[in-house]
């Protein structure tokens, strides 16, 4: 899935988080965002997630202008094409793994499951709830859940950001794995180790001192 941002900005209560931003991810591409802290990389993701609004520019999904979509359009590109991995896991711990991963109890015992879950490293695991996993599961169960949709782009907010070095390289592969069998992979990150892996990244903080420049 292509996605191209033209100009894009965003201001939260009168502070500008980002302005004038523009770039092209094609499909099979894993993208870093990356910058400092509080430079706006969750808040972009976000925006091309369509989570946010952006206040200016627009985001162009499949030659689609997505800026303009209705809560209709939104909610359809999630169901069908879009996932989330979250930083704080994103799962409901009160539910068993094989739900979490269909978000579909009539879904939840297919065999189609029980492979996805051997690939992320949880076989035999559907029927364990969610809340005894540890970090690490947790995440490769988000992974479980985009691979399940067939994701044709999955967004990523810092997914090895709490994990150990063992989990972080299986989370990585994940993600890369992804990537290469089709789907669009964008994350927010501060591990370089997950930076040097993507097919190139983006730095907020280089576009803010092109700016500074007057060469934006």
């Amino acid at each position: 899935m292509i996605i191209q941002t033209k100009d894009i900005g965003i201001e939260i209560s009168g502070k500008t988080i980002f302005s004038d931003i523009s770039f092209v991810i094609n499909p099979r591409e894993m993208i870093a965002i990356t910058g400092p802290s509080g430079s706006g990389k969750t808040t972009l993701l976000n925006c091309l997630g369509l989570i946010q609004s952006v206040n200016s520019g627009e985001i162009i999904i499949e030659n689609q202008n997505a800026s303009k979509w209705k809560e209709k359009e939104k909610t359809s590109f999630w169901k069908e094409k879009a996932a989330f991995i979250y930083q704080d896991y994103g799962i409901i711990e009160d539910e068993n793994v094989s739900y979490n991963v269909t978000l579909n109890k009539r879904q939840a015992k297919t065999k189609v499951i029980d492979e996805i879950l051997h690939t992320v490293g949880l076989g035999g695991r559907g029927q364990d709830m969610a809340a005894v996993l540890s970090g690490g599961e947790k995440q490769r169960l988000g992974v479980a859940r985009a691979i399940y949709k067939k994701a044709t782009i999955i967004f990523a907010d810092e997914p090895t950001a709490s994990l150990d070095k063992s989990n972080r390289e299986i989370i990585i592969n994940l993600l890369k794995a992804c990537s290469q069998n089709g789907a669009s992979v964008i994350i927010a990150t501060h591990d370089e180790r997950l930076v040097n892996v993507c097919d190139r990244s983006i730095n907020l903080l280089e576009f803010d001192q092109l700016r500074e420049n007057g060469k934006l």
